[in-house]
Protein backbone atom coordinates (compact mmCIF):
# COMPACT_ATOMS: atom_id res chain seq x y z
CA UNK A 1 0.00 0.00 0.00
CA UNK A 2 1.21 3.22 -0.74
CA UNK A 3 0.21 6.90 -1.22
CA UNK A 4 1.25 8.52 -5.04
CA UNK A 5 1.93 12.47 -4.43
CA UNK A 6 3.36 14.73 -7.03
CA UNK A 7 6.09 14.91 -5.61
CA UNK A 8 6.88 11.15 -5.41
CA UNK A 9 6.07 11.13 -9.09
CA UNK A 10 8.59 14.23 -9.51
CA UNK A 11 11.32 12.31 -7.84
CA UNK A 12 11.27 9.36 -10.13
CA UNK A 13 11.69 11.89 -13.33
CA UNK A 14 14.30 13.75 -11.64
CA UNK A 15 16.01 10.41 -11.51
CA UNK A 16 16.37 10.69 -15.67
CA UNK A 17 13.48 7.99 -15.90
CA UNK A 18 9.99 8.08 -17.34
CA UNK A 19 6.64 7.41 -15.91
CA UNK A 20 5.50 4.03 -17.33
CA UNK A 21 1.70 4.73 -19.27
CA UNK A 22 -0.48 3.53 -17.76
CA UNK A 23 0.43 4.18 -14.10
CA UNK A 24 0.37 0.70 -12.35
CA UNK A 25 -1.43 0.78 -9.01
CA UNK A 26 -1.41 -1.78 -6.05
CA UNK A 27 -4.18 -3.36 -4.10
CA UNK A 28 -4.77 -0.31 -1.31
CA UNK A 29 -2.70 2.35 -3.46
CA UNK A 30 -3.97 5.66 -3.27
CA UNK A 31 -3.38 8.90 -5.23
CA UNK A 32 -3.41 12.11 -4.43
CA UNK A 33 -5.33 14.93 -6.25
CA UNK A 34 -2.34 16.74 -7.27
CA UNK A 35 -0.55 13.73 -8.38
CA UNK A 36 -3.93 12.54 -10.58
CA UNK A 37 -3.73 16.27 -12.17
CA UNK A 38 0.07 15.70 -12.62
CA UNK A 39 -0.75 12.53 -14.70
CA UNK A 40 -3.13 13.49 -16.47
CA UNK A 41 -1.52 16.90 -17.93
CA UNK A 42 0.92 14.41 -19.40
CA UNK A 43 -1.65 11.83 -20.86
CA UNK A 44 -0.48 9.51 -18.52
CA UNK A 45 -3.50 7.07 -17.65
CA UNK A 46 -3.74 4.73 -14.18
CA UNK A 47 -4.07 0.90 -14.03
CA UNK A 48 -5.32 -0.79 -11.16
CA UNK A 49 -4.33 -4.49 -10.23
CA UNK A 50 -6.31 -6.17 -7.85
CA UNK A 51 -4.47 -8.01 -5.82
CA UNK A 52 -1.14 -7.79 -7.08
CA UNK A 53 0.74 -5.58 -4.66
CA UNK A 54 3.40 -3.95 -6.95
CA UNK A 55 6.34 -2.77 -5.64
CA UNK A 56 7.53 0.86 -6.59
CA UNK A 57 11.40 -0.72 -6.62
CA UNK A 58 9.68 -3.45 -8.88
CA UNK A 59 9.72 -0.85 -11.49
CA UNK A 60 13.15 -0.91 -14.01
CA UNK A 61 13.68 1.87 -16.29
CA UNK A 62 14.36 0.41 -20.33
CA UNK A 63 17.28 1.60 -21.96
CA UNK A 64 16.94 1.10 -26.13
CA UNK A 65 20.70 0.03 -27.79
CA UNK A 66 21.14 0.80 -31.03
CA UNK A 67 23.53 -0.78 -33.23
CA UNK A 68 27.17 0.23 -32.04
CA UNK A 69 30.70 -0.66 -31.60
CA UNK A 70 32.82 -1.10 -28.84
CA UNK A 71 36.70 -0.62 -29.96
CA UNK A 72 40.45 -1.76 -28.28
CA UNK A 73 42.74 1.16 -28.08
CA UNK A 74 44.41 -0.41 -31.05
CA UNK A 75 41.90 -0.49 -32.95
CA UNK A 76 41.01 3.02 -32.12
CA UNK A 77 44.24 3.92 -33.87
CA UNK A 78 43.82 1.86 -37.14
CA UNK A 79 40.54 3.44 -37.62
CA UNK A 80 41.58 7.21 -36.87
CA UNK A 81 45.02 7.53 -36.89
CA UNK A 82 48.41 6.78 -34.55
CA UNK A 83 47.64 8.30 -30.63
CA UNK A 84 43.59 9.34 -31.60
CA UNK A 85 41.93 8.97 -28.83
CA UNK A 86 37.57 8.79 -28.98
CA UNK A 87 35.88 12.33 -27.97
CA UNK A 88 32.79 12.06 -25.79
CA UNK A 89 29.06 12.84 -27.15
CA UNK A 90 27.34 12.48 -24.64
CA UNK A 91 27.06 10.45 -21.51
CA UNK A 92 25.37 7.15 -20.95
CA UNK A 93 23.32 5.58 -17.78
CA UNK A 94 26.13 3.73 -16.88
CA UNK A 95 29.04 5.34 -14.78
CA UNK A 96 31.81 6.20 -16.73
CA UNK A 97 30.12 5.23 -20.59
CA UNK A 98 29.88 7.58 -23.01
CA UNK A 99 28.40 7.81 -27.08
CA UNK A 100 31.67 9.09 -28.47
CA UNK A 101 31.50 11.70 -31.18
CA UNK A 102 33.57 9.00 -33.90
CA UNK A 103 31.31 6.68 -36.17
CA UNK A 104 32.39 3.47 -38.22
CA UNK A 105 30.69 1.59 -41.08
CA UNK A 106 30.04 -1.56 -41.21
CA UNK A 107 30.74 -3.92 -44.07
CA UNK A 108 28.93 -6.99 -44.41
CA UNK A 109 28.87 -9.95 -47.33
CA UNK A 110 25.78 -8.34 -48.52
CA UNK A 111 25.83 -4.45 -47.40
CA UNK A 112 27.27 -1.96 -44.97
CA UNK A 113 25.56 0.44 -42.69
CA UNK A 114 27.16 3.54 -42.17
CA UNK A 115 27.99 5.79 -39.42
CA UNK A 116 27.56 3.22 -36.47
CA UNK A 117 28.15 4.63 -33.09
CA UNK A 118 31.14 3.91 -31.31
CA UNK A 119 30.83 3.73 -27.16
CA UNK A 120 33.63 4.36 -25.17
CA UNK A 121 36.21 4.16 -23.51
CA UNK A 122 38.47 1.90 -25.33
CA UNK A 123 38.21 -1.51 -23.80
CA UNK A 124 40.29 -4.79 -24.08
CA UNK A 125 38.75 -5.93 -27.38
CA UNK A 126 36.72 -4.83 -30.12
CA UNK A 127 33.20 -6.02 -30.81
CA UNK A 128 29.75 -4.81 -32.74
CA UNK A 129 26.57 -5.21 -31.56
CA UNK A 130 23.77 -4.96 -33.81
CA UNK A 131 19.89 -5.91 -33.99
CA UNK A 132 18.80 -9.46 -35.80
CA UNK A 133 17.24 -7.03 -38.54
CA UNK A 134 21.19 -5.19 -38.91
CA UNK A 135 22.16 -8.94 -39.85
CA UNK A 136 20.05 -9.38 -42.58
CA UNK A 137 21.46 -6.11 -43.98
CA UNK A 138 24.73 -7.04 -43.55
CA UNK A 139 24.27 -11.11 -44.95
CA UNK A 140 25.17 -12.00 -41.87
CA UNK A 141 23.97 -14.55 -38.70
CA UNK A 142 25.20 -13.00 -35.39
CA UNK A 143 25.05 -14.88 -32.08
CA UNK A 144 22.79 -13.76 -29.14
CA UNK A 145 25.68 -13.34 -26.81
CA UNK A 146 25.91 -10.97 -23.48
CA UNK A 147 28.26 -8.13 -24.07
CA UNK A 148 32.10 -9.19 -24.10
CA UNK A 149 31.30 -12.95 -24.72
CA UNK A 150 32.71 -13.08 -27.57
CA UNK A 151 34.95 -16.30 -28.48
CA UNK A 152 33.40 -18.09 -31.35
CA UNK A 153 31.46 -15.26 -32.74
CA UNK A 154 31.07 -14.35 -36.46
CA UNK A 155 33.60 -11.61 -37.83
CA UNK A 156 32.86 -8.00 -39.17
CA UNK A 157 34.93 -5.12 -41.40
CA UNK A 158 34.69 -2.49 -39.93
CA UNK A 159 35.80 1.14 -41.95
CA UNK A 160 36.76 4.35 -40.50
CA UNK A 161 38.25 8.00 -41.57
CA UNK A 162 41.78 6.54 -41.42
CA UNK A 163 41.68 2.55 -42.70
CA UNK A 164 39.51 -0.32 -42.44
CA UNK A 165 40.06 -3.54 -39.89
CA UNK A 166 38.63 -7.07 -40.18
CA UNK A 167 37.55 -8.24 -36.66
CA UNK A 168 37.42 -12.55 -36.96
CA UNK A 169 35.33 -12.25 -34.25
CA UNK A 170 32.87 -10.07 -32.64
CA UNK A 171 29.83 -9.43 -33.82
CA UNK A 172 26.69 -10.22 -31.44
CA UNK A 173 23.35 -9.59 -30.71
CA UNK A 174 23.11 -8.11 -27.79
CA UNK A 175 21.30 -10.47 -25.15
CA UNK A 176 18.72 -8.29 -23.02
CA UNK A 177 19.92 -7.95 -20.18
CA UNK A 178 19.44 -5.65 -16.36
CA UNK A 179 22.18 -3.58 -14.61
CA UNK A 180 22.06 -3.32 -11.08
CA UNK A 181 24.22 -1.95 -8.39
CA UNK A 182 24.90 -4.04 -5.26
CA UNK A 183 22.19 -1.82 -3.43
CA UNK A 184 19.35 -2.36 -5.90
CA UNK A 185 19.77 -6.15 -5.95
CA UNK A 186 19.84 -6.88 -2.50
CA UNK A 187 16.37 -4.52 -2.66
CA UNK A 188 15.09 -6.97 -5.28
CA UNK A 189 16.42 -9.82 -3.73
CA UNK A 190 18.73 -10.38 -7.36
CA UNK A 191 21.78 -12.52 -7.46
CA UNK A 192 24.64 -12.28 -10.11
CA UNK A 193 23.40 -13.74 -12.86
CA UNK A 194 19.65 -14.77 -12.14
CA UNK A 195 17.38 -14.98 -15.16
CA UNK A 196 14.09 -12.08 -14.31
CA UNK A 197 11.25 -12.12 -15.95
CA UNK A 198 10.03 -8.43 -16.64
CA UNK A 199 6.77 -7.42 -18.21
CA UNK A 200 6.07 -4.27 -20.10
CA UNK A 201 3.01 -2.20 -18.94
CA UNK A 202 2.24 -0.44 -21.91
CA UNK A 203 -0.35 -1.42 -24.99
CA UNK A 204 1.78 -4.65 -26.01
CA UNK A 205 1.70 -6.71 -23.07
CA UNK A 206 4.92 -8.99 -23.24
CA UNK A 207 6.78 -11.18 -20.34
CA UNK A 208 10.95 -10.89 -21.41
CA UNK A 209 11.33 -14.67 -19.75
CA UNK A 210 15.20 -14.76 -19.47
CA UNK A 211 17.12 -10.87 -18.61
CA UNK A 212 20.40 -11.80 -17.43
CA UNK A 213 20.55 -9.54 -14.11
CA UNK A 214 24.69 -7.75 -13.78
CA UNK A 215 25.87 -6.50 -10.74
CA UNK A 216 28.54 -4.26 -10.11
CA UNK A 217 29.19 -1.01 -7.96
CA UNK A 218 29.51 0.96 -11.33
CA UNK A 219 26.19 -0.28 -12.64
CA UNK A 220 22.92 2.02 -12.27
CA UNK A 221 19.33 0.38 -12.60
CA UNK A 222 18.65 -0.51 -16.58
CA UNK A 223 17.11 -2.81 -18.54
CA UNK A 224 18.71 -3.28 -21.74
CA UNK A 225 17.18 -4.02 -24.84
CA UNK A 226 17.56 -3.81 -28.80
CA UNK A 227 15.52 -1.71 -31.05
CA UNK A 228 14.35 -5.12 -32.72
CA UNK A 229 12.99 -5.93 -29.03
CA UNK A 230 11.77 -2.36 -27.88
CA UNK A 231 10.01 -2.16 -31.40
CA UNK A 232 7.91 -5.28 -30.46
CA UNK A 233 7.08 -4.57 -27.16
CA UNK A 234 6.97 -0.47 -27.88
CA UNK A 235 9.01 0.27 -25.40
CA UNK A 236 11.20 3.13 -25.65
CA UNK A 237 14.16 4.32 -23.62
CA UNK A 238 12.55 5.66 -20.36
CA UNK A 239 9.75 3.40 -20.04
CA UNK A 240 9.54 0.98 -17.45
CA UNK A 241 9.01 -2.61 -17.42
CA UNK A 242 8.04 -4.58 -13.65
CA UNK A 243 9.97 -7.30 -12.43
CA UNK A 244 7.93 -10.19 -11.94
CA UNK A 245 10.12 -13.56 -11.34
CA UNK A 246 13.33 -14.78 -10.98
CA UNK A 247 14.97 -18.21 -12.30
CA UNK A 248 11.51 -19.23 -14.31
CA UNK A 249 9.63 -18.37 -11.03
CA UNK A 250 6.55 -15.91 -11.18
CA UNK A 251 6.67 -14.41 -8.07
CA UNK A 252 3.24 -15.48 -6.11
CA UNK A 253 2.08 -11.79 -6.73
CA UNK A 254 4.77 -10.82 -4.55
CA UNK A 255 3.15 -12.13 -1.21
CA UNK A 256 6.61 -12.82 0.65
CA UNK A 257 8.98 -11.74 -1.76
CA UNK A 258 10.33 -13.02 -4.86
CA UNK A 259 12.07 -15.55 -3.79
Amino acid sequence: MALITEKSLRAMLGKGHGLPNPFPLAEGDRVTPAAADFLKDRRIGLRRTPGVPVSRTSLIPVGVSNRHVHLSPEHVEALFGTGYELKPLRELSQKGQFAAQETVTLIGPKGAIPSVRILGPARGSSQAEISQTDGYRLGVSPAVRLSGDIRGTPGIVLAGPAGTISLEEGLIVARNHVHLSPEEAQELSVQPGDRLLLQTLGDRPIIFADAVARISPRFSLDFHIDTDEANAAALRTGDRVRLVGINMRIADLFKGGLR
